[in-house]
């Protein structure tokens, strides 16, 4: 698992399955929602349970989720009770592996903790402003297409539409594009389409109409509906990609720190790649 984070506002985040249980305060009674041989099930372990299950469990109907987890949890007890009166949890490796999630429930709870405090809305705010402050201005076009096999048909597409037709008829009608109704290619910058094509539709002024420009995938007529300067997006629509940035980069930033400070001995390194 790599601890850098990715893009600005990269999606991608720590494990934190357990945290929010290790940091919250204790509840002061857990409602029993089911006994198995005189063990309670309670509405904390199916809680714990769905946290832990996560995306497994979107197959399940939402108002099923609590029932099917409670199930599973009864079954869970009764194969443990088992496997403990086959002395399944004795000897050396399964030590190991609940030395594991020992250790992997406390890393949650410690990334947990470095979350809640780096998510605090200022220094989402904080870290919303330098990114944003850091965007180049940019231009966005929207504009129409005919795309055509030939330039003779391009040509009398481009004669059909001088005299006067629709724009949108015309595509609709002779157009090779299937995906664009009308030939409505909607907003886009310029990285956003083939180079022929984006030099062409940029130069034009709105309402202005291309002769057949050639790509890769044929020949276009193009007409300019607009032009206007690419607005960043607002903090609400980003907010959830702010977190996880801030959070990846707190996370990341707290574990090299402390990796710079703790001796690490790797007895069976790898052999480096050969060049």
């Amino acid at each position: 698992m790599s601890l850098t984070p990715r893009g600005a506002f990269g999606a991608a985040l720590f494990s934190g399955l357990l945290a929010t249980l290790l940091l919250a305060a204790p509840l002061a009674q857990a409602k029993v929602l089911a006994k198995v041989n005189g063990v309670d099930i309670t509405d904390d372990d199916v809680k714990i349970a769905m946290e832990d299950m996560g995306g497994s469990l979107v197959q399940v109907p939402p108002l099923e989720q609590e029932s099917y987890v409670l199930e599973y949890l009864i079954d869970l007890k009764i194969a443990a009770r088992q496997a403990e009166a086959d002395k399944m949890g004795e000897g050396a490796d399964f030590a190991r592996r609940m030395s594991y999630q020992r250790d992997k429930a406390l890393m949650d709870a410690f990334f947990g903790k470095i979350a809640q405090a780096a998510s605090t809305e200022a220094e989402l705010k904080k870290a919303y402003d330098e990114v944003a402050g850091q965007q180049k201005a940019d231009t966005e076009a929207h504009a129409r297409h005919i795309l055509l096999a030939s330039e003779d048909e391009a040509k009398a597409a481009l004669k059909r539409l001088k005299a006067g037709e629709d724009f949108a008829k015309v595509a609709d009608e002779v157009s090779k594009d299937p995906g664009s109704k009308g030939g409505d290619l909607g907003w886009f910058t310029a990285d956003r389409m083939v180079p022929e094509f984006s030099e062409a539709a940029f130069k034009l002024a709105k309402g202005q109409l291309s002769e057949p420009v050639k790509s890769q995938f044929g020949w276009h007529v193009i007409k300019l509906e607009d032009k206007r300067a690419k607005a960043f997006p607002a903090f609400d629509a980003v907010k959830d990609q702010v977190r996880a940035y801030v959070v990846q980069k707190a996370q990341s930033d707290r574990v090299l720190k402390l990796r710079d400070g703790a001796k690490i001995e790797k007895m069976d390194a790898p052999a480096a790649p050969a060049k």
